[in-house]
């Protein structure tokens, strides 16, 4: 089958759009830039350790709960986010105080197999040659019967309707459009914030979970840094690790090197949580801001996190032959997984009600 529909965009929006098209009998190629699956969900495993979610890392059920029936449906088994035990707080260089912990309300989840687990429940849904990676898309140009779109490289791929799962932002910085969108509409896009792409995250592996012997709950958090929040990351299968969300801005980040900020690290897990944490048997760090295909310069400074826009994401000659189904562009959870999982099926449902009425149009007999 040919495809009448391309997915620019192999994420959780991209991956979720591509089986329900193919679910619903039509035909879909799902492009990628990347030589792997998952965009911004980035589960990292090494020999007997891991995998440790590097994007992110939880849902809520509670709050969430048309996202957490897709969980259950797909056959992804979850785990609830370890917080038994007192919380650490940072005020300042050696200033560290303990603090009673709380239960979490409402309560986080986590995916056995890290968020990864998703991404190939549901790349199994998809028939073979469905999806194409390390095809950069970098020009689309709208004709009479659809849209081509070029890839890195020079080839050209046409497919009447197009779904774009990609960050606003980074669209209106990597892709030419012809003709060129309305300028209100690039100017939405480009101050649209990306999720994740300002941030890194850190991770450190233990061979076990000592702090849980002291009665901790291995979550901290830091006025001094260079990890600002640090959460128990011991998966499903016990293998022991906390993780930190690295509070250094991203050009502080990028002159001091990967090297130094995993040592300043370190040297922050010792001070709250002893001399124990310095005994990793691994690291593993992920600085967003420098990834090409997450990333523009607009995001090294963070910004706020992205709030729902009701507004059109596309306007004038494009609005029937495209869709934006980002997760920045969920109209209820923007920035989540969630907020992907539900602007790809609304994405997908306008898409096929916009098939039914161009259907409609073609068989009704003039007057």
């Amino acid at each position: 089958m040919s495809a009448q529909v391309l997915v620019i965009g192999g994420g959780l929006a991209g991956l979720t759009a591509a089986r329900a098209l193919h679910r619903a009998g039509i035909g879909v190629q799902l492009i990628e830039a990347r030589g792997r699956l998952g965009g911004r969900i980035l589960s990292v495993a090494e020999t007997g350790e891991g995998p440790f979610d590097l994007g992110p890392s939880w849902f809520w059920p509670d709050l969430q709960p048309d996202f957490a029936r897709f969980v259950q449906a797909l056959g992804v088994a979850c785990f609830p986010q370890a917080d038994a035990g007192d919380l650490m707080f940072q005020r300042g260089p050696g200033a560290v105080q303990r603090y009673p912990g709380m239960y979490q309300e409402p309560a986080s989840m986590r995916m056995v197999g890290g968020t990864a687990s998703l991404i190939s429940a549901l790349a199994r849904d998809l028939p073979p040659g469905t999806v194409r990676l390390n095809a950069q898309v970098t020009h689309l140009t709208l004709t009479a019967t659809g849209v081509d779109v070029t890839i890195d490289g020079g080839q050209v791929l046409s497919a009447p309707q197009v779904l774009l799962a990609l960050p606003p932002r980074l669209l209106a910085a990597q892709v030419t459009f012809d003709p060129p969108m309305p300028v209100p509409v690039t100017r939405l896009w480009q101050t649209t914030p990306t999720w994740m792409a300002p941030h890194a995250k850190f991770v450190a592996v233990y061979d076990r979970a000592f702090w849980r012997d002291a009665g901790l709950s291995g979550a901290a958090r830091s006025q001094t840094g260079p990890l600002a929040e640090i959460h128990d990351a011991t998966t499903a299968a016990g293998q022991a690790a906390l993780f930190g969300f690295v509070g250094l801005p991203a050009e502080v980040r990028a002159r001091a090197g990967e090297a130094a900020v995993i040592a300043a690290c370190l040297r922050q897990l010792g001070q709250l949580f002893g001399p124990k944490a310095a005994e990793v048997s691994a690291t593993h760090y992920k600085h967003w801001a420098a990834d090409p295909l997450t990333a523009t310069p607009d995001d090294l400074t963070a910004g706020d996190h992205p709030s729902p826009i009701l507004r059109p994401w596309v306007e004038g000659d494009w609005q029937h032959r495209l869709t934006l189904i980002g997760s920045e562009t969920s109209r209820s959870a923007p920035g989540y997984l969630a907020g992907a999982h539900e602007a790809a099926e609304g994405g997908v449902a306008t898409l096929l009600a916009r098939r039914v009425s161009q259907f409609v149009r073609k068989e009704t007999p003039c007057a």
